[in-house]
């Protein structure tokens, strides 16, 4: 397996970061282009686990996500089942207080199958995907 982690720490306590993280259509706030849509609810709770969301970019074929970890406040997992080019791919963001601010840990990880390409995907994604959402703490998480 291939894992890249990446970490930041904002001045927003954990419960504002995570509304802006469990929100799964706010998604398209925090990454520009974005579009999501969910497609099934989770089995025992709004976004939790079970969870399925459709992942895209402008013309692109959207990638399709299923929540397997929901933590409120503390840690959201998913991993994909289809349209995203790496093998057994998944990502996982863990919250924790920091002083007075929020510890993200976004980490993405995939099958290696390739020496080189995907791990520096999977690095890019890690990196990309915690400016995001940094960005949508910041913004307040407004739709």
């Amino acid at each position: 397996m291939i894992r890249s982690t990446a970490v930041r720490t904002v001045a927003a306590p954990p419960d504002q970061v995570w509304g802006v993280l469990a929100d799964h259509e706010g998604m398209r706030t925090w990454v520009p282009g974005l579009r999501v849509a969910v497609t099934r609810p989770g089995t025992s709770e709004t976004g939790g686990v079970g969870t399925v969301r459709k992942v895209g970019f402008g013309i692109a074929g959207p990638i399709v996500e299923e929540v397997v970890a929901f933590e409120p406040g503390r840690r959201l997992g998913y991993r994909a089942l289809a349209g995203v080019p790496l093998k057994d791919y998944r990502g996982e963001v863990v919250l924790s207080p920091a002083g007075a601010g929020t510890e993200i840990r976004y980490t993405v990880e995939a099958e290696q199958r390739l020496p080189f390409g995907e791990a520096l995907l999977v690095r890019g994604l890690a990196a990309g995907l915690l400016s995001g959402l940094v960005r949508g703490v910041r913004a307040g998480g407004v739709r």
